[in-house]
């Protein structure tokens, strides 16, 4: 399941960030790495962004990118 699959209100953990190394230092510059607990907290009605937790700030993800952040159910 990726990051952009996952049901408003639930909470994830990041399992693996695809991509290549450029764009995987960029999410992991945003405090998204493997392993951190992701909370979905609202999708946009055209369902792009999508606004979570993680790490205790609120972050919002553009669908392309919360496309390549594998996740797991907690």
């Amino acid at each position: 399941m990726t990051l952009g699959d996952a049901a408003v209100g639930s909470t994830v953990i990041v399992a693996k960030i695809d991509g290549d190394s450029a764009y995987k230092r960029r999410i992991m510059d945003m405090g998204i790495t493997k392993g951190s607990e992701i909370f979905i907290r609202k999708v946009a009605p055209l369902g792009d962004p999508v606004e979570i937790t993680v790490r205790g700030y609120e972050l919002s993800v553009r669908k392309n990118d919360a496309q390549c952040v594998l996740v797991k159910e907690a």
